[in-house]
């Protein structure tokens, strides 16, 4: 078996790795950088042969997952791609945004090479998508003109409790097993019910280290945390703030309207408008009319319905009245430039009846990143657009995660018992507390961290 890093740098970055199996290929994701623009932000595709893949594999909807897709397709122009049903309904939504970004970044940035693909693009390659329910074992590679008559390794998609859709995957061949955890959620969220990842045995492990360089928090619990965030919220809405939330548009904004769906019900909360962005609208409609196909918690909770859900036009971000409360649920958990969220953060900013609440990560390089690390009283630079500002309303930060800890993945570790575990999409002092903790915790498992580009046989 063979396995090469395509992530173009040694952090989180763009999620892509081919492997060699059995006298097969196949692609492990197709994401792009989030810190990166333009063709620099692609995996390292040109590093392996153009037409020599089977199948291309999602694992989860995510753009550092999926992001680059049709260009994967277009470069590996006979693999099938692969994924659960539930990314099946969910794909193309997210790619037509994605040329949508790319066609403003293009006229705003001036970036000559975007858009990377095109709406017409995703239209033709969507046929070639097929989705599959969890626990089915699937041929992948019988298919290839060159392989007929061969055994073909098969894969599985296990439920990973990240987001709508997300799964940890399973390669079988005759004589080798691989399991890819992608991004994974092992404790239940307020709506996604945790991975079912139950007797997963391999001899290869693929893991994921995003929370590596943090630790839990002594006597942390989910429970705590979102009561946390309600008590806060409670205490805004009580001195007639309004509250911002920045999220990305799947999965953390879903994952907010249930909490704030529950807390309507537990009349915490009055029935008020929820102003949400029109991307997260659209993801939250899949969640619901999906509900019935999903392992989650409140089953019966049409987000929809508990909730009077309103969609914010951008324009509305700079007039609309922010007094008595009213609570904001917007796309862009980074505060990206150009965002509604973005806008409304500088208004809410100045008084500090309002409050901002992150309940995702925000890197220290973006608006949000900078807001979450100013102080009350003191400008900061926000932004290219904005420039200064100085921040007098409230800023929280929650720990809301929909990633493993890193206790419970070396747990997971010792269930799967590989002889190889192959260290990724994390930043390097994550992979490092893990390779360290993995040699001391499991002396006889070899520990790899392969290098941007770099080919592994394991």
């Amino acid at each position: 078996m063979k396995i090469q890093n395509l992530n173009p740098a040694p952090d989180i970055g763009a999620s892509a790795w081919w492997v060699e199996f059995e006298g097969h290929r196949l692609l492990l994701d197709a994401g792009t950088h989030p810190k990166r623009e333009g063709n620099a932000s692609l995996p390292l595709y040109g590093a392996v042969p153009a037409t020599e893949l089977d199948a291309i594999v999602v694992s989860h909807c995510h753009h550092d997952h999926v992001g680059s897709l049709p260009v994967a397709v277009r470069r590996f122009p006979r693999a099938h791609v692969l994924m659960t049903e539930l990314s099946y309904f969910l794909v193309e939504r997210v790619l037509h945004n994605s040329v949508n970004v790319m066609v403003r970044q293009r006229a705003e940035l001036g970036l000559a090479e975007y858009p990377l693909y095109t709406h017409d693009e995703v239209d033709e390659i969507a046929p070639r998508f097929q989705g599959f329910r969890y626990n089915r074992e699937i041929e992948w590679a019988a298919h290839h003109p060159l392989r007929r008559g061969a055994a073909s390794p098969t894969l599985e998609f296990f439920d990973a409790g990240h987001t709508l859709g997300s799964a940890g995957i399973m390669v079988r061949g005759q004589k080798e097993t691989l399991f890819y955890t992608g991004d994974v959620s092992f404790a239940d969220q307020t709506l996604l019910r945790g991975a079912r990842f139950a007797d997963v045995e391999a001899d290869v492990l693929l893991m994921e280290t995003t929370r590596g360089a943090r630790g839990p928090s002594p006597g942390y619990s989910r429970e705590a945390e979102t009561e946390r965030f309600a008590t806060a919220l409670e205490r805004v809405l009580k001195r007639r703030g309004s509250v911002l939330i920045p999220t990305f548009a799947l999965g953390r904004t879903q994952e907010i309207l249930a909490i704030l769906a529950l807390l309507t019900r537990q009349r915490r909360l009055r029935p008020q408008p929820i102003y949400i962005g029109g991307l997260g609208r659209v993801f939250t409609e899949i969640y619901d009319l999906q509900a019935h196909r999903t392992c989650r918690q409140h089953p019966n909770l049409q987000l929809h319905e508990a909730l009077q859900l309103e969609v914010l036009d951008p324009h509305q971000a700079q007039s609309l009245k922010l007094s008595p409360g009213r609570i904001f649920v917007l796309t862009a958990g980074m505060l990206t430039e150009n965002t509604a969220a973005h806008d409304l953060a500088v208004r809410l900013a100045a008084d500090e009846r309002h409050a901002v609440f992150f309940v995702g990560y925000a890197d220290p390089e973006t608006p949000g990143g900078r807001l979450k690390a100013s102080r009350p009283g003191q400008p900061f630079h926000y932004s290219r657009t904005v420039g200064e500002v100085t921040r007098r309303c409230e800023v929280l930060d929650f720990d809301l995660t929909a990633h493993a800890n890193r206790d419970e993945l070396l747990d997971f570790v010792g269930v799967v018992n590989p002889r190889v575990v192959v260290l990724g999409h994390g930043e390097p002092e994550a992979r490092a507390w893990f390779a360290t903790a993995l040699r001391q915790r499991y002396p006889r498992i070899r520990v790899l961290q392969p290098a941007p580009g770099e080919l592994i046989e394991v």
